[in-house]
């Protein structure tokens, strides 16, 4: 995936979910995308994207 972080044990890119998320997908529509990923994964994708930007700094304006 270019060296972009996925969720364990498959290719999709915490982007992705995070796209989805973003665009007002549920994490139920998420997962019907993609079967096999679980509730447990969604969280674990805003999770690492809370602590990736906690080490950034970020401009706001």
């Amino acid at each position: 995936m270019g060296g972009k972080p996925v969720i364990r044990g498959t290719r999709v890119p915490i982007e992705t979910i995070l796209r989805k998320l973003g665009a007002g997908l549920s994490t139920e529509t998420i997962i019907a995308d993609h079967p096999r990923l679980t509730p447990e994964d969604i969280q674990a994708a805003q999770a690492f994207a809370a602590d990736y930007l906690a080490d950034e700094d970020v401009v706001f304006g």
